[in-house]
């Protein structure tokens, strides 16, 4: 157990001490490795271990099969939240992150995140695929404590922060902040880089953490058609969603096998989990559940998660039937890391070590957890939300589910059991209490920062009532209208000359505002993004506002971008750009550089 490891590592700096030698070294050999896998829209019913009929996940059933479980675990039911929670060991709502996109998928700068924790314990933190928590800084992941890093932009591969015309095949990816040409499958690409990161510690002596988040197996569906053709019975769709999974388990037995030849998987702590309920395997098998990836049922938030860790007994096959959650993760792993907790930082979830370690539910507090699906501007009350203990859902403040007896969520009791009600009520309208006050604390993109100067803005983070383009798809269409347009939240970190980039297009595709763009090539699949053709736009005028600055100027024929020259005061604004044509149709300027100078 945890705790044997504790009195192992004292008596060996007894020892050092005693003989004269240096410790560094030894100790931090102790310090047990971590690697998570968490993968995306793969929900509690997409693994063959789980019941699955028609997928097969044979490294996955595996792991399963010498795991640790958590069969009552839960997350957020969309993505970026989940993510912010995992992280921090915060209700997602606290941290700022209630949606995907609309600059409510940037996490506060205030949240201290697993990896500044484990890079402050001397740790080497990597972090591989998806990151989703904010493309600029102060917010991306290089920014918040991970040493090495290898992402996509944006929520997904081909979204609007993407490097442009990604579609999971090849494409160049942010290696260290800056974009990096890839060969290969997405997923095969950020497992890849992981283990080169892990070969590099072990020769450095060093403890690492590796935090593999993949994108797949979230929309577009493409797969490698290897791992899809397995699935050709079933729709396009389906058949490349669980294609994506597929390729997920031969990289995770890979993995796994490679940490063997390492001499390092039995003091790894490796951790499979997903960050939402399934996105398209519903229609094939959900253990039961109801609702998927959105909703406020387990369906949407109930999740695989499996932990193994043969050196602190964390192995053999088990299940832990007590409610568990996303903030449990953090403190979990600062416990059986015996790492320094961040200063000042209160958790909003709990070590789970003791139930890991075989402790029963009747040893254990009966919890009330809470978890929802804003996908708002800004929080709303009850919205999609799940107050749960092991035995009961409250849902949206008025229905009321016995886990238990019905598991599939088909009969409201509420009526039978007021007490019930009027506990988990309770404790949500004093959750909702503390929390509310947050809200108002808007995160906000520097500008002028040396880490982050010149600072890439896109449409991805606008804040807007309307439809966002988030995906390079909705950049090509140019849907035009005020509810195609939007701001940002900017903080100008210091006063000074800076200069504003308006582009339709961005850098990377060096086009004229007014070209248009052909269909990209495809992929093995669904349509990709890329290959929507770009439409062509004829703008005549662009405009700038920042603050209660607003400037605006002719478009030049044949430009390929719009140029305003500013002395900016420092502070936090409101920053929109726009292109308008003759007849006053407007769009906004996807792609803005601003840069210090």
């Amino acid at each position: 157990m945890p705790v044997r490891r504790h009195s192992k590592l004292s008596l060996l700096v007894f020892c050092c001490v005693f003989l004269g030698f240096r410790c560094s070294s030894a100790t931090a050999e102790l310090k047990p490795n971590v690697v998570i896998v968490i993968t995306d829209d793969q929900g509690y019913g997409d693994l063959s271990c789980h019941g699955n009929p028609v997928l097969k996940t044979p490294n996955l059933d595996a792991l399963h099969a010498d795991a640790v479980r958590l069969v009552d675990y839960h997350v957020a039911p969309t993505c970026s939240p989940t993510r912010a929670a995992f992280l921090t060991g915060h209700w997602t709502n606290r941290t700022g992150v209630w949606h995907t996109i609309m600059g409510r998928s940037m996490l506060r700068e205030n949240e201290v995140t697993m990896g500044q924790v484990f890079k402050d314990s001397g740790y080497a933190t990597g972090m591989f695929g998806k990151w989703h928590l904010g493309d600029n800084y102060p917010y991306r992941p290089e920014d918040r404590g991970f040493t090495e890093v290898m992402r996509h932009g944006g929520g997904g591969v081909g979204q609007t922060p993407d490097y442009w015309d990604n579609a999971y095949f090849d494409g160049s990816y942010w290696h260290n902040g800056k974009p990096e040409a890839v060969e290969g499958f997405c997923t095969d690409v950020f497992f890849r880089y992981a283990k080169d990161f892990i070969k590099a510690q072990k020769e450095e002596g060093k403890p690492f953490l590796a935090y593999i988040a993949t994108n797949a197996p979230h929309g577009p569906m493409h797969s490698p058609e290897e791992f899809s053709e397995p699935y050709q019975d079933q729709n396009v769709n389906l058949a490349n969603f669980y294609g994506m999974i597929a390729n997920i388990d031969r990289n995770v037995g890979d993995l796994r096998a490679f940490l063997e030849e390492q001499g390092l998987a039995d003091d790894t702590i490796f951790i499979f989990t997903t960050d939402n309920g399934t996105s398209a395997g519903d229609r094939v098998f959900n253990s039961g559940m109801r609702g998927k990836k959105g909703s406020e049922y387990d369906g949407g938030h109930r999740v695989p998660m499996f932990v193994r860790w043969p050196n602190g007994d964390l192995a053999g096959g088990r299940d832990v039937e007590s409610i568990t959650a996303y903030v449990d993760v953090l403190p979990t792993l600062i416990d059986l890391c015996d790492v320094e907790p961040p200063k000042d930082v209160k958790f909003d979830g709990v070590s789970i070590t003791p139930l890991l370690n075989g402790a029963t539910p009747g040893n254990w507090p009966d919890r009330i957890l809470v978890t929802d699906s804003q996908r708002v501007k800004d929080p709303i009350k009850w919205r999609k939300s799940a107050v749960m203990t092991s035995r009961w859902r409250l849902n949206n403040g008025k229905e009321l589910y016995d886990i238990k007896a019905d598991p599939g969520q088909k009969q409201n009791v509420a009526d039978k059991h007021p007490d019930v009600v009027g506990r988990l009520t309770d404790f949500y309208d004093n959750w909702w209490t503390e929390i509310e006050p947050t809200f108002s604390n808007a995160t906000a993109i520097y500008l002028g920062h040396p880490a982050g100067n010149p600072a890439r803005l896109t449409s991805h983070d606008w804040i807007t009532t309307g439809s966002t383009p988030w995906n390079q798809s909705h950049v090509r269409r140019a849907v035009n209208g005020k509810g195609n347009t939007g701001f940002w939240n900017v903080k100008v970190v210091e006063p000074g000359e800076y200069q504003f980039r308006l582009r339709r297009w961005p850098e990377e595709r060096d086009l004229e505002i007014d070209a248009p763009l052909a269909a990209g090539a495809a992929v093995p699949g669904a349509k990709a993004y890329r290959a929507t053709p770009g439409v062509a736009i004829k703008p005549t005028r662009a405009t700038l506002q920042i603050g209660d600055v607003t400037v605006s100027k002719p478009i030049e024929k044949g430009a390929k971008e719009v140029t305003f020259d500013l002395t900016v005061k420092p502070g936090k604004k409101t920053m929109s750009a726009l292109f308008e044509s003759e007849d006053g149709v407007i769009h906004g300027a996807y792609f803005v550089y601003v840069t210090k100078k």
